[in-house]
């Protein structure tokens, strides 16, 4: 699967938050901000807490794909 968190980036820019205010308003570590930076999984708990903080659902902040048939 393919992990894309450009949804949650753009919401952050349209509301002139940045990363680490968006981090602290959530309660999630730096090391779940890395991961999503590098469009790896994180914890559906960690998702949970992102969009709880900005008012928006899951599809809103990420988008999952298939990778295109690779098991």
């Amino acid at each position: 699967m393919i992990f894309s968190y450009n949804k949650l980036w753009k919401i952050l820019i349209d509301r002139k938050i940045t990363k680490t205010k968006m981090r602290k308003l959530a309660g999630i570590s730096t090391n779940m901000l890395a991961k999503m930076g590098k469009d790896e999984p994180v914890s559906m708990e960690t998702l949970a807490k992102i969009s709880t903080a900005l008012e928006c659902g899951l599809d809103d902040i990420v988008e999952i794909t298939a990778d295109g048939g690779k098991k």
